[in-house]
């Protein structure tokens, strides 16, 4: 998990770099392509049979989602400072919660809805209406929330196909529908720019596979907290490279989202293993 959390830190400085330079659409579109470049090696292994699926029409539906989440998190982090666009991109948890309740009817208890709750403040303590409110936090934020329904849809994807087969369909359309726009603004890269779109890619890649390695290997609520360490990497990169600084009321809501996505984790966590060992379940009780 520390590796995953370290390899989106750095596609994230990857794509700042690129920004400079390269429009949004088309850093999304060089993503995607030397996404899938790096994929296929691992897919494609010797001997085994490409994946197929059923199920085209629910995969387009979701890398049409995905593909507007993406440009909204690469726009933001291209545009706002560095800890605030990864700090409102925390707030996906939250909407993955909300989500799961309201559409696919699971049990949400007491606790949890305050935790969301509380996480949400947190959102409102980053944003500061009226105060140090920019329209392109709305963007960071709207990609927070497209990304929580692709949560949701890869949850419902994941009883058809098996993820291998998930992620392969997922850059086979998001190749295509990602170049479409970046065509309206092509620029073509020079220089140093090349590396940093191969290193969105790559480094993407390798943090999504790390990513599903490491919830086979651990626990949701114990691996969680180290995916917050991005936020620190991100901080330390955006002072020494852009010369940022940090907003301690970004720092302030960021804490509160964190811990709230910490205890939905950990609480989910332990309901499900409740679940599983047919122990009597506390959740049951008022306040749950």
């Amino acid at each position: 998990m520390l590796g995953s959390t370290a390899s989106f830190a750095l596609m994230a400085i990857a794509i700042r770099l690129a920004s400079k330079t390269i429009p949004t659409t088309e850093v999304a579109f060089f993503r995607n392509f030397f996404g899938l470049l790096a994929l296929l090696p691992m897919i494609l292994r010797a001997g085994q049979r490409m994946p197929r699926t059923r199920h085209v029409g629910l995969y387009m539906v979701r890398t049409v989602i995905g593909l507007g989440s993406m440009l909204c998190a690469f726009w933001a982090i291209g545009h706002l400072p560095l800890s605030q666009a990864v700090s409102l991109a925390y707030a996906t948890p939250l909407f993955v919660t909300i989500a799961a309740a309201l559409w696919l009817g699971e049990t949400v208890r007491v606790r949890r809805w305050l935790a969301v709750v509380a996480g949400l403040v947190g959102v409102l303590v980053i944003l500061r209406p009226g105060a140090s409110f920019t329209p392109g936090m709305l963007v960071a934020l709207m990609g927070a929330l497209l990304a929580a329904v692709v949560s949701i849809q890869i949850k419902q994807l994941s009883k058809l196909d098996a993820p291998d087969t998930i992620v392969f369909y997922t850059y086979v359309f998001w190749v295509p529908l990602s170049l479409l726009p970046a065509l309206f603004q092509w620029t073509w890269p020079e220089g140093l720019a090349w590396l940093w779109l191969v290193a969105t890619g790559v480094l993407g890649t390798l943090g999504q596979l790390l990513w599903t390695r490491a919830l086979q290997l651990g626990e949701v609520s114990a691996l969680q907290p180290i995916s917050f360490v991005q936020l620190p990497i991100v901080v330390v990169f955006g002072w020494a490279l852009f010369g940022e600084t940090v907003d301690g009321w970004t720092m302030a809501g960021a804490a509160i989202v964190l811990g709230a996505n910490g205890y939905i984790a950990h609480r989910e966590a332990t309901l499900l293993r409740r679940a599983a060992t047919k122990a009597p379940l506390e959740a049951a009780k008022p306040g749950e």
